[in-house]
């Protein structure tokens, strides 16, 4: 009968063993113990260098500065503002945990009225925060000279706006695709170069239309500028203009290139005049072709960028990192 109870009583006792292990109250002192003294992570809006990267943001700041009309220079592009991108600030400096002025992110905030929400106007420069200037090219002659101006501007790694007459454009189809292919920007200079001040707004509308169909005809793309011949334009040539959701460009700093001067004149008369946002007027003519590559050199001697028109009346902000 013994012999019969004893494997029972050796199970019953191992069971008994057994259960006192789990509820060992030692153990759970232990795993209690852990859980009270184990460190939590960091979040880091609560890390130092987070707090401190937000605290000097403040510094590297600045607001959006809207579009406007000036009193001068009529209407002018906005520019973004620059906030400090905190997020990846930290990441870029949570490696060595110190706040690193030149490892801050720099994002950009758009203003509250764009050009686009201006009314019509003309325009004679760029942002005068913007450390870029234009190159703007008048084409109604001087077609000898549009290879040779290509090829300095694409040795320079320089992109420009050409303004093609209709006529002009009609001949010289080729070189409106060549213009083209190398991704210089193409606006309209009216079809046969009249005085757009004298003309009446019917007259206006055919110069500004039949422009736009040869180039759009050539490129596939409709203008989106528009500069009148020898600068001369009425409001009503701004309002057709600006019906047909273009702007009508002129400029700020004059090459004089139709009247041939010497390369070191016609880079006197530009270099001193050099400002942020610079419209520079010329045309494909011996003293200009002979100067260009110069004149690209001087004006990035000086830290300027070249852009288009485009680039210069967008609100995007030149930032070094």
């Amino acid at each position: 009968m013994r012999r019969r109870w004893a494997p029972l009583l050796v199970f019953a006792l191992m069971v008994v063993i057994s259960y006192g292990t789990f509820q060992n109250p030692f153990s759970q002192d232990f795993f209690s113990t852990i859980k009270e003294t184990s460190v939590p992570v960091a979040k880091p809006s609560e890390d130092e260098l987070w707090k401190e990267i937000e605290q000097k943001a403040k510094d590297y700041e600045e607001a959006a500065q809207n579009a406007t009309i000036d009193k001068v220079w009529k209407k002018m592009p906005g520019l973004n503002g620059i906030k400090v991108d905190v997020e990846k600030s930290y990441e870029n400096m949570k490696e060595k945990g110190t706040f690193n002025p030149s490892l801050l992110s720099m994002k950009q905030t758009h203003p509250e009225v764009s050009i686009s929400d201006l009314p019509a106007a003309p325009i004679y420069r760029g942002h005068p925060d913007k450390a870029m200037v234009a190159l703007n090219i008048n084409v109604s002659w001087g077609e000898e000279y549009i290879p040779k101006m290509l090829n300095i501007l694409k040795d320079q790694d320089v992109k420009a706006t050409f303004f093609i007459e209709g006529k002009w454009a009609n001949r010289h189809s080729d070189l409106v695709k060549m213009i083209q292919e190398q991704g210089h920007v193409i606006g309209n200079h009216a079809y046969n170069h009249p005085d757009m001040s004298r003309l009446q707004a019917e007259q206006i509308q055919k110069q500004i239309v039949q422009t736009n169909d040869i180039l759009k005809a050539i490129t596939g793309k409709k203008p989106t500028l528009f500069a009148p011949p020898s600068g001369s334009f009425s409001d009503e040539v701004v309002k057709v203009v600006d019906e047909h959701r273009m702007e009508t460009i002129l400029w700020s700093v004059d090459t004089i290139d139709w009247k041939k001067p010497s390369k070191d004149v016609l880079l006197q008369r530009v270099i001193p005049k050099l400002h942020n946002g610079a419209f520079i007027l010329m045309h494909p003519t011996q003293s200009a072709t002979s100067a260009l590559n110069d004149l690209i050199l001087k004006i990035k001697e000086k830290e300027y960028k070249i852009g288009t028109v485009n680039n210069l009346l967008n609100e995007k902000r030149l930032l070094t990192n």
